[in-house]
């Protein structure tokens, strides 16, 4: 992560000043960064997750989600500067404000990490198997190679990006993934409306045992929080705009904040409903995994969600860097350079790589991190932070929407938690590894 200001005092500290390189960064910086780390993989399985919820109860889903989390991002964003003189640039420094120094890391920063380093597994299974469909629909005659040899040749790229310092050097590449990621929704959309709907297409509840179809359902649940993120890295991306007594960076970045939630409801609601119209409850968990036709546009559109989550692995990435050299530094007295990024990066990337291929399981890696992490992270620990630091009156329209909010995201978060984990395993138990 781009530090906050020159020196060690003043990155611990909090503290920042104007002349700060890290701190230039505009508006519309935060946008793409922004979109980058909440439009990915999740919105290609939203229509597989209506299959399970069905038409009613998944609209409303996605309905709500999205002004939930719009509300907690515009929390994050006011919170940031809470105290004068002092910027919370990262989650876990909030947590120490509002928890406590001691409480406040072992609170925020588990949840941190399962979102980070969760999406940066899920990314790497996305971008292998879109990789993997990109060169059956371009090569027909050539010698299909399986799944688990793109995940590691995806893989193989990060060990070369991963070297970039900070946020600001891989803006070029956050930039490009967010051009895609709305790129390849319109396509999703637009080929499943141009597809149009299957034969005796169906969109009863899946034919299952009661405890199968329960699980599926708090996956499904899990799915919708998985692409609603973002919130995760919301502090470290307000982090690099500068900030002013007369304009504070909470205004350039609710700016870019909206534009991104914009972008990502005319990317998330038309691949969720056209995505389940036209296939009913037979969608597959990556709805472009359904779409053959014209072989050169859904061929592009997979190459364009490689190019997608290459960016978004990074920016997940990016914290996760910062808070394993400073571990390295701090405890190990390694000194910084390259070689420290060599060690802590490559081993990293490693990680995230060996799980990728060893549990490619798409949907279910997305309903299990999303309610583990995305849930707590996104829909109400950024309220419970609020409630403490903020103190609205009790029983006013701020206290009761923070609270609903709590109630909604704990339960979404042990429901989806269970059903991903269970499907997992399910799953898991049919799996010939590493084929």
């Amino acid at each position: 992560m781009v530090s906050a200001s020159p020196s060690k005092e003043d990155q611990s500290s909090g503290k920042w000043t104007e002349g700060d390189p890290a701190r230039r960064a505009k508006w519309w910086y935060s946008t793409f960064h922004t979109v980058t780390a909440m439009i990915g993989a999740g919105v290609l399985s939203l229509p597989y997750a209506m299959a399970y919820l069905g038409w009613g109860p998944g609209i409303t889903v996605l309905v709500l989600s999205w002004c939930m989390t719009l509300n907690t991002m515009w929390q994050m964003i006011q919170l940031h500067e809470c105290v004068p003189g002092t910027r919370f640039d990262r989650y876990i420094d909030l947590g120490r404000h509002a928890f406590g120094p001691n409480l406040g890391p072992w609170i925020v920063l588990p949840q941190q990490l399962i979102v980070q380093v969760g999406c940066d597994i899920v990314y790497m299974v996305t971008g292998g198997k879109s990789l993997k469909k990109f060169m059956e629909m371009t090569c027909a005659s050539c010698t299909p190679i399986r799944q688990s040899y793109w995940i590691l040749i995806f893989g193989g790229i990060h060990f070369f990006l991963s070297q970039l310092p900070n946020f600001n050097s891989v803006a070029g590449v956050s930039l490009a993934a967010a051009v895609m990621s709305l790129s390849y929704s319109t396509i999703a959309w637009a080929g499943s409306l141009a597809h149009g709907q299957i034969d005796n297409v169906s969109y009863a509840y899946k034919n299952t045992s009661a405890a199968d179809y329960m699980c599926r359902v708090f996956n499904a649940l899990g799915e919708i929080s998985f692409a609603f993120a973002g919130h995760a890295v919301v502090l470290e991306i307000q982090a690099t705009i500068p900030s002013t007594t007369e304009k504070p960076s909470k205004i350039s970045m609710w700016k870019g904040a909206l534009v991104a939630y914009f972008i990502n409801a005319i990317c998330y609601f038309p691949v969720a409903l056209i995505g389940y119209w036209a296939f009913g409850q037979d969608v597959d968990d990556n709805v472009l995994m359904e779409l053959k036709r014209p072989a050169w546009l859904i061929a592009s559109a997979n190459i364009m969600v490689v190019i997608h989550v290459i960016g978004s692995y990074q920016v997940y990435a990016m914290p996760v860097f910062d808070m394993l050299e400073r571990m390295m530094m701090k405890r190990f007295s390694f000194p910084p350079g390259l070689a420290l990024r060599l060690v802590t990066r490559s081993t990293y990337v490693a990680f995230t790589l060996f799980v990728g291929v060893t549990f490619p399981f798409f949907g279910d890696l997305l309903g299990f991190f999303g309610g583990f992490g995305f849930a707590p992270t996104s829909y109400f620990l950024p309220c419970i932070m609020w409630l403490i630091i903020k103190k609205p009156k009790r029983f006013s329209t701020k206290w009761f929407i923070n609270w609903a909010c709590i109630f909604v995201g704990v339960v979404i978060m042990m429901a989806s938690t269970i059903g991903g984990f269970r499907n997992i395993v399910t799953d898991a138990s049919s799996y010939r590894f590493y084929t």
